[in-house]
């Protein structure tokens, strides 16, 4: 990449650091990507002493230490994610979460998981914004804001803000089959609450002006993984949404995650991440078309008509979550979670180099595991692929996975050089 914008990445001794394997913060352009958050004491390497509140506050203070380290403040996360161990514990950690974000608050996505590493009961991950832009000795667009947005059409929160923008991306907050009007999950399986969840997205989304095949990234939890079909042949309905994209068949980069249990025991959850063309003033406003998506898929990793290998905008590239498929045979590697851990990897490296990128490239990784007690293994083969330990990164077990995989991991990708449009 060039060096016009640079991955910087960065570690303070007032939050836990990664061993080695990766950043605390990983900064890009205009945003701050920070490592999933256990309740771990900086000082001791170990849980904090205590229940689910305890260490809830844990996590957001080792979040606040990395944040106060950049220079940056809690009002600059643009979007928080709570895991937890149990979802009647969320009353308990939004009681902590509120006296961190007394006034402002960002978008927002909660899920109950298999496992938490540590055996953690809860793990908190934040996107922060980077005003500065990372060119070397060079500030950029320093007077970007943050611009939050909500709307009635679609389910409203005191905990939440539907979207939040900045610079080129609206982040959105995880939407749940919830009818706005009742405030109620629709009636109805599967089916129904994911069409709900699709439409609240596109409520949103008109809200602020911007047509659904923006959508650049797509994260869907599910209930129960053997739901996928039934949720596809919906989400077929929804994407590609346009005439210019239905021409070109596309579709977002996504990421299918299995989860133990959902706000008010919904059966799906969808977040959704969007591009922003116009910035956020008061920087000048740009053209709309000045910076464009570009879809792209390479036969050296498993394609999907589902979703698209990668999708840049701006300065991101966005990937979707890579299986242990090998992309000749279509099928499962051979071998054990090491192997399978190495195939997601190798799928992933293959898309990066399709569009002329490389692993240093890669600002954050989300793995998700079968089996939590496989890490070791896994960090084995992940310790190959990136020997400096640079992204910042996320760990969660699920009960289940596509294709009855051991792990799944997706990935962030810097994109220098923008997306501007082909001369």
């Amino acid at each position: 990449m060039s060096g016009y914008n640079a991955v910087s990445a960065k570690n303070t001794e007032n939050a836990p650091n990664g061993n080695g394997l990766y950043s605390q913060t990983v900064a890009f352009s205009h945003y701050n990507n920070l490592s999933a958050q256990l309740p771990i004491d900086p000082k001791t390497g170990q849980l904090v002493a205590g229940g689910v509140k305890e260490q809830a506050e844990q996590c957001f203070n080792n979040i606040k230490a990395i944040v106060d380290s950049i220079d940056h403040l809690m009002s600059d996360i643009v979007r928080i994610t709570v895991f937890v161990k149990d979802i009647k514990d969320v009353d308990a950690v939004d009681a902590v979460y509120k006296t961190f974000f007394p006034t402002y608050v960002p978008s927002r996505t909660t899920v109950a998981v298999a496992a938490l590493p540590m055996d953690a009961l809860v793990q908190v991950e934040a996107l922060v914004t980077h005003g500065e832009g990372t060119i070397p000795n060079a500030p950029q667009a320093g007077d970007l804001i943050k611009l939050t947005n909500n709307t009635a059409n679609a389910p409203t929160s005191p905990l939440s803000t539907q979207t939040v923008a900045f610079s080129h991306y609206n982040n959105l907050s995880a939407q749940l089959p919830i009818d706005p009007k009742t405030g109620r999950l629709v009636t109805g399986g599967v089916k129904e609450q994911t069409a709900q969840s699709l439409k609240n997205i596109k409520a949103i989304l008109e809200s602020i002006d911007v047509p659904f095949d923006d959508i650049v990234k797509i994260n869907i939890f599910l209930k129960n993984l053997a739901d996928t079909e039934a949720v596809n042949e919906v989400y077929s309905t929804f994407f590609p949404d346009s005439a210019i994209a239905r021409t070109v068949a596309y579709v977002p980069a996504r990421t299918v995650v299995a989860a133990a249990a959902l706000p008010m025991d919904a059966l799906v959850q969808i977040e959704a991440v969007v591009s922003h063309g116009d910035g956020t003033p008061p920087q000048a406003i740009e053209d709309r078309h000045g910076i464009v998506i570009w879809a792209n898929n390479t036969d050296n990793a498993p394609k999907s008509p589902l979703s698209t290998q990668t999708v840049a905008f701006s300065h991101y590239n966005h990937l979707s979550a890579q299986l242990p498929l090998d992309p000749n045979s279509g099928q499962m590697v051979a071998g054990g979670v090491k192997e399978q851990a190495e195939q997601c990897l190798k799928n992933i490296k293959a898309i990066v180099e399709s569009i002329d990128h490389v692993m240093d490239d890669i600002v954050k990784v989300n793995i998700f595991v079968k089996n939590i007690a496989d890490m070791d293994a896994v960090d084995e083969a992940y310790k190959t692929f990136f020997p400096g330990g640079a992204p910042a990164r996320r760990t969660v077990g699920v009960s289940a996975l596509p294709n009855d995989a051991l792990i799944q991991i997706d990935a962030i990708v810097g994109n220098a050089e923008g997306t501007p449009p082909k001369a």
